[in-house]
């Protein structure tokens, strides 16, 4: 308004006698300057503004880049998660951070229909499929090439199919195609051979389900089949075939039976109830009797082993007993006796491998057709009151070329990638590793 003001003063000056109307126009015609004045200062101002704000910006991204530019480990370290790897050194190999396993991943349709079944004689079998055995690189494994570790350590094939299968592009590394074996192996390497899988058949019969109330599945299982995959059985298993003939998955296992052993198997159906059957396992709560035919005339009284069992080797399966073994008990009942062999019952109160059959053979009475502690390779004594004179390696070696003559490696349940030719089975160092689930391998205490 000071400015209007200036202005009357102005006219004032000018002229003695103004009129009122004049004076009003005057007036609305500067405050109407004033205004105009007003808008394109305000204009300016603001345009002002803006191209200094998005100078600012464009000034702030150029040093962002040329920071990032300049800094390649904090570039990566901001991008995380965005497919940036690490730089690497000259001739230094990228190996991939190992992927964390989800311990609840069951089996699923997908897995079940990487093949079908057929039967014929009374056998259950599997169309012949690919296969992917993965693992990553064992502590063992570190700065070994590839070539020693299939030399030393996968026997089932002549060193040749494995320089043929890497040029056919069946052997990776880290989802690479490896076609020179003499790489040397790193930490977290991961490796992936693609096999043609061949399983041995199992009984046809179809599977029994003796109760599903929700809760839990109760399954009479056939000897000659697994619980669970495991050594060169996937398909031809409980859990697989309950999911492709019966569309049943996510089964917890509280227990297990050998493949030759046939009886009740007891499955939860949800975590919560996979939960309070283990802990009445743990707690001795839940009994488990078993019935077997034996060898020879079992003493009638009721007869107490408790002897400690150990394991001479995980990937035939092989116990033996031995001081430094774990503490077992075992009671036993025979129910019948025919002249040659004896009926007995079986209460495991522990649960050791092959706790049964290792202390049957202990009391010498080993389960008819065993096929590994009714083997001749024990001596004359039939282990009868613990080994003597035999090495754990002089008797792993024993009982493989007894079966190797006999064409009868299948019973030892060794694993395909395993089938070793000499007197040692390595490691199943590429079986699947998500396969197994961790409620599909859960401690059982009634394994006999």
């Amino acid at each position: 308004m000071l400015h209007i003001r200036d202005a009357l003063r102005k006219v004032a000056k000018h002229a003695r006698y103004i009129y009122v109307s004049e004076v009003a126009s005057t007036i609305h015609l500067l405050q109407h300057n004033i205004t105009i004045m007003s808008e394109t200062m305000e204009s300016e101002a603001n345009t002002s503004n803006t191209t200094t704000t998005s100078a600012t910006e464009e000034l702030k991204e150029t040093a962002k880049r040329k920071s990032e530019e300049g800094d390649p480990e904090k570039s990566v370290k901001r991008r995380r998660g965005g497919g940036r790897k690490k730089l690497l050194r000259p001739g230094e190999r990228y190996i991939p951070p190992p992927q964390k396993r989800n311990p609840g991943v069951s089996f699923n349709k997908e897995h079940f229909d990487e093949t079908t079944y057929y039967f014929e004689g009374g056998l259950r079998k599997v169309h012949p499929y690919y296969f992917d055995f993965k693992t990553y690189c064992k502590g063992r494994w570190i700065g070994i090439s590839l070539l020693e570790i299939f030399r030393s350590e996968f026997r089932a094939e002549p060193l040749e199919y494995y320089i043929k299968a890497s040029k056919l592009g069946r052997i990776r590394l880290n989802e690479t195609p490896v076609e020179d074996l003499s790489i040397t192996l790193r930490n977290n390497d991961f490796l992936r051979n693609t096999v043609h899988r061949h399983e041995p058949p199992v009984v046809g019969r179809p599977l029994e389900i003796l109760e599903d109330n929700g809760e839990v599945l109760v399954v009479d299982k056939p000897a000659s089949m697994p619980v669970h995959p495991c050594g060169r059985f996937r398909h031809n298993t409980v859990i697989f075939i309950l999911g492709k003939e019966r569309g049943i998955c996510g089964l917890h296992t509280v227990h297990r039976l050998d493949r030759l052993t046939s009886g009740v198997l007891l499955f939860a159906r949800t975590l919560e109830v996979s939960q309070r059957l283990d802990a009445l396992v743990r707690d001795r709560l839940l009994e488990k009797e078993y019935v077997c035919r034996v060898r020879g005339e079992f003493p009638e009284s009721e007869i107490i082993c408790e002897e400690p069992i150990m394991v001479v080797s995980f990937k035939v399966g092989l116990c033996r007993v031995h001081p430094k073994g774990k503490e077992c008990r075992t009671v036993f009942k025979r129910l019948s006796w025919n002249g040659h062999s004896s009926v007995v019952r079986c209460r495991p109160v522990t649960g050791r491998t092959h706790q049964i059959r290792v202390h049957l053979q202990f009391l010498g009475h080993p389960i008819l057709n065993d096929p590994i502690y009714g083997s001749s390779a024990w001596g004359p004594g039939m282990a009868k009151g613990g080994l003597e004179g035999m090495s754990d390696e002089e008797l792993l070696k024993a009982i493989l070329e007894e079966h190797r003559s006999k064409e009868s490696l299948h019973l030892l349940d060794i694993p395909d990638q395993s089938m070793a030719q000499g007197s040692d089975i390595p490691d199943q160092s590429m079986a699947q590793v998500s396969d197994i689930p961790d409620q599909s391998m859960a401690q059982g205490s009634d394994i006999p």
